[in-house]
């Protein structure tokens, strides 16, 4: 890649859990000083091992990985740990350091102020809402100014304004910065090249260049390998007819047949597998919930947050089948709070028909139990139809039968995703709630998903910062909990 010398390199490594098959087989790659680098590849393709691996949290089975020593390193996660929750925002920070920091109440106000984020420093970190804690996990990497910026689906929960921020930062960010990320947007702003996880052979293919134009590239290979295994079908096709021909004869064009017979072997094994990572989910349908009708969900008011106060906000909606709403605001308003108090049928102005089904897809994956296995995690919330149809669903989300096998716990953030909407599939809900149910999810999944949810009958309620995303259903009613409270409080 363009930059300066080299400050990370992967030598032939290989890594396996122990509950899985190898996630990379004699992998290498190397990453120069000040460049920007995206990881791609399918959910569960190993992308935040590698993460691990250079944070040193992972060792590999084999191989060698060589970090420059006097590079730094800091890395964004993905999710708070449960056990960092009850931690306050200068706890959490402080945590960032291997020593005290005499300085650290004025550093955090000021990379609080890059992630665009107000909070006080004596507030619990699991008072915030999911974006404010997603601000919260990317402050705690910039906090430490580190040579090499690791950062782990930073736009997840992010709201517009969040994602300007970080791109913004990233752009002028002087040190070296690798990304795992599903948004293509985004990525492409700053990407000066990719590392390609192949799913199939567990290595790292390397390309230097514009985003869209490595996805354009790996396309390519792609269809020229299809286009060569359909050469080779071909002609193995016709050899074997030859073959049988000639094995019928008997003397000495049964040793023609025997010849023939090895050079259909070779050619079998020139064959190139379909590449697992460029698989997308299959198209599906969430059924409705056949025994409901007339008003689902009726809004008399609904609840927001302002500084740090709940405050009510009349409002007079129905939902009914094929409606679908909108819920926005920014990061920090409550929307995941009042999604909660729906599922719980506590929401202070909302009534939920008691008969309906709620289908609740959840940002943080917390409905599943870690412990629990894939197999377990879907079937508990079927409504009807066996093992059959199960294995058919999970399969249809790329969940075959060694990750139906594994616990949950053991899941990439993606592969939770997908064992999420396998759940929706298999309960026929009358009411869907949907927070963020783009996070983590590969790209190429997207348009399938938002043509299962646009194709729902049951009503809907979604909160989603991806309008691309959102443009492709359609929206029967919105609710802005941002205009309700500049309306109130005028």
């Amino acid at each position: 890649m363009a930059g300066g010398d080299v400050v990370l390199r992967f030598n032939d490594v290989s890594f396996g859990y122990g509950y899985t098959k190898p996630i990379l087989n004699e992998a290498s790659f190397s990453v120069r000083r000040g460049s920007k680098i995206t990881i791609m590849g399918q959910n569960g393709a190993g992308k935040s091992t590698i993460f691990a691996m250079i944070t040193k949290a992972l060792q590999p089975d084999e191989g060698t990985i060589t970090i420059n020593e006097r590079m730094s390193i800091a890395i964004g996660r993905q999710v708070i740990p449960r056990d960092e929750l009850d931690l306050t925002v200068l706890q959490f920070f402080e945590r960032a350091f291997s020593q005290k920091v005499y300085d650290i109440e004025p550093r955090i106000k000021k990379i609080l102020e890059v992630v665009n984020l107000e909070t006080s420093l004596d507030k619990k970190v699991g008072q915030h809402s999911g974006g404010q804690q997603a601000r919260l996990l990317l402050a705690f990497a910039l906090i430490q100014n580190p040579d090499i910026l690791l950062l782990d689906e930073p736009t997840n929960n992010l709201d517009k304004d969040g994602i300007r921020h970080l791109r913004d930062f990233l752009a002028d960010y002087k040190k070296t910065v690798i990304v795992i990320s599903h948004d293509a947007e985004f990525l492409n702003s700053f990407t000066d090249g990719v590392l390609y996880l192949d799913v199939f052979t567990k290595k790292v293919e390397q390309y230097a260049g514009n985003y869209y134009n490595v996805v354009k590239e790996i396309e390519a290979r792609i269809e020229r390998e299809r286009m060569q295994n359909v050469r080779l079908e071909r002609d193995i096709a016709n050899r074997k007819e030859q073959m049988n021909f000639f094995s019928q004869k008997g003397g000495h064009l049964r040793d023609v047949a025997s010849k023939m017979r090895e050079k259909i072997d070779e050619l079998e094994e020139e064959k190139v597998d379909v590449r697992q990572e460029d698989k997308t989910i299959r198209q599906f349908a969430i059924l409705c919930q056949e025994d409901i009708s007339g008003e689902l969900v009726s809004f008399s008011s609904v609840s927001a947050i302002k500084g740090h106060k709940k405050v009510k906000l009349p409002i007079d909606l129905i939902l009914k089948k094929k409606s679908k709403l909108l819920l926005r605001g920014p990061n920090g308003v409550g929307k995941t709070t009042l999604l909660e108090s729906m599922v719980k049928r506590e929401a202070e102005g909302v009534m939920i028909n008691p008969d309906v089904r709620i289908g609740y897809y959840r940002q943080d994956f917390s409905t599943l139990d870690p412990e629990a296995t894939v197999y377990d995690a879907i079937a508990e919330t079927m409504h009807q139809g066996g093992e059959q149809e199960l294995r058919s669903c999970a399969a249809g989300f790329l969940l075959n039968a060694d990750i139906l096998s594994m616990k949950v716990k053991q899941l990439s953030e993606g592969q939770k995703g997908l064992v999420s909407f396998a759940k929706l599939v298999l309960q026929h809900p009358g009411l869907l709630i949907l927070d963020e149910p783009t996070n983590h999810i590969n790209f190429r999944h997207l348009p399938i998903i938002a043509k299962a949810l646009d194709r729902y009958d049951g009503a809907m309620i979604l909160v989603s910062h991806m309008p691309e995303f959102v443009n492709q259903i359609k929206i029967t009613d919105t609710i802005d909990l941002e205009e309700l409270l500049e309306k109130k409080g005028k």
